[in-house]
């Protein structure tokens, strides 16, 4: 392997693939690597998912987080065309450049056998029902590539660049160097250490490396500011209750200022007829969803999660270590991800294998029946329950005694960066982007910094030839 490259991309999710992809679509001569700690497209696979196990044995990398892809290669690939929610990329380029970009990326998806219908919240009736219930729907357009439509399209995107730059897997950054001109990085594989030099870095280390990047950022002096983190259940409804809302909009992005407290809960990856699934992020076990277009594969479930947001303030500085520590506690009580209904919930007892057993909805995961009172905070689990009875107003049946809630759904978010408009850290040449940055939190968008980081080295490089 050769020691000196044009730019060094770290990671290997949608904001890294996006990255290499326009980076070489402008000049197929750029010596290009990418470090990826997990595994390549064609060796992720898991257990759960594959139906091998039924619970998580915590496989070292987590091949639902890590990987070609990133976290959201087993998602059911929706793609979001809207600043309301999905990150804070607006924060640095306007509106209709963000918009420019999304759509920039999906063109290169549907070039790649993405489906074309998408869904819309434009004329819906949803949102003025919500409304009355003084539940908002943020406003977007969604094209579902489904969980096997996602990889597919990955592994396409992975023939394309393995052919134009090195890309290195099961490899980990052990630090970033800035030197006089350019970097040095240390990387760590099977025990060995090696090092490269680079001209530019990109920083794309995806969720399950953001606790990694706010201590590679604190050894650079970077400065650094506290993000939200999200925690919360994930709901699962037969899939009836909430047919009327997903065959109008898909994915309904709701949003809910609760009375008792005056705390935001919202809705978040909905997914229609689809799976709970379980997530290992050095080693705690979190709870997601996803779901397949393919009809054959549908499950007769809605599941969704219901989050509530945290921003901490001084002298708190580790959000990322306050979600993690909940989620341990569901760790320590179930082995794992913890089940409860949510009749049981309200009447202060325990969900057993009894109950669960006589419950009309069947989970789709295997879960630890439990008690989540026990490990979500008071006033998270008032706020998923002040959410759950305004949901029910605008989808009858959402507050049954069955409705299932796994916990617990976390979203880590790294904590964010100072940025130029340009995603450039203090540290000239060195980009961040991505969900794992802090700058996004979903694919489009995670897509959409990639696109623009590239661009930004490819006119830097072409200033400096012309020069």
């Amino acid at each position: 392997m050769k020691n000196n490259y044009h730019i060094a991309i770290i990671g290997g999710g949608p904001s890294a693939i996006f990255t290499a992809y326009e980076l070489i679509k402008h000049n197929h001569n750029l010596d290009i690597i990418l470090f990826e700690e997990g595994h390549d497209i064609y060796h992720r696979s898991c257990p759960i998912a594959e139906k091998k196990v039924d619970h998580c044995i915590g496989c070292k990398p987590c091949d639902i987080m890590r990987g070609f892809g990133g976290a959201g290669a087993f998602s059911d690939g929706k793609y979001n065309f809207t600043t309301e929610f999905g990150g804070w990329l607006q924060e640095y380029l306007s509106d209709q450049e963000v918009m420019e970009l999304i759509s920039y990326v999906d063109n290169i998806n549907l070039e790649l056998g993405a489906p074309t219908e998408y869904f819309t919240t434009e004329n819906s009736d949803l949102g003025k029902k919500a409304l009355s219930q003084d539940i908002h729907l943020l406003q977007a357009k969604v094209r579902h590539l489904g969980t096997e439509n996602n990889l597919r399209i990955l592994k396409d995107l992975y023939k394309h660049l393995e052919k134009h730059i090195k890309l290195c897997f099961n490899n980990r950054v052990a630090k970033i160097e800035p030197q006089a001109e350019g970097f040095t990085l240390l990387i760590e594989e099977k025990g060995e250490r090696r090092t490269i030099e680079a001209d530019y870095v990109v920083a794309a280390p995806g969720r399950a490396g953001s606790e990694w990047f706010a201590k590679q950022c604190k050894e650079l002096g970077l400065s650094l500011y506290n993000n939200q983190v999200d925690v919360g259940v994930r709901i699962e409804i037969p899939a009836e209750i909430f047919e009327h809302v997903t065959d109008d909009v898909y994915e309904a992005k709701l949003v809910y200022r609760t009375k008792q407290y005056g705390d935001l809960v919202r809705t978040f990856c909905m997914n229609p007829k689809g799976y709970v699934v379980a997530e290992n992020t050095d080693g705690i076990i979190t709870v997601n969803g996803h779901s397949y277009r393919d009809e054959s594969k549908h499950s007769k479930n809605t599941n969704f999660a219901l989050l509530v947001s945290n921003r901490f303030t001084e002298p708190f500085n580790e959000p990322h270590q306050y979600g993690k520590r909940i989620a341990s506690f569901s760790n320590l009580l179930g082995g794992g991800v913890l089940v409860q209904r949510f009749g049981d919930l309200i009447k202060g007892r325990r969900t057993n294998e009894h109950r669960l057993d006589q419950s009309f909805t069947r989970p789709t995961l295997k879960a630890t029946p439990g008690d989540l009172s026990l490990v979500l905070p008071k006033r998270h689990l008032d706020n998923i329950i002040e959410m759950i009875y305004a949901l029910d107003k605008i989808a009858p049946g959402m507050a049954n005694d069955d409705t299932l809630l796994y916990g617990v759904e976390v979203k880590f978010y790294s904590s964010r960066l100072k940025l130029t408009k340009e995603l450039e850290t203090e540290i000239p040449n060195m980009f961040a982007i991505g969900d794992g940055a802090g700058v996004t939190r979903g694919l489009s968008q995670a897509s959409a910094s990639g696109v623009h980081v590239a661009r930004i080295i490819h006119q830097r490089m072409t200033n400096k030839i012309d020069n």
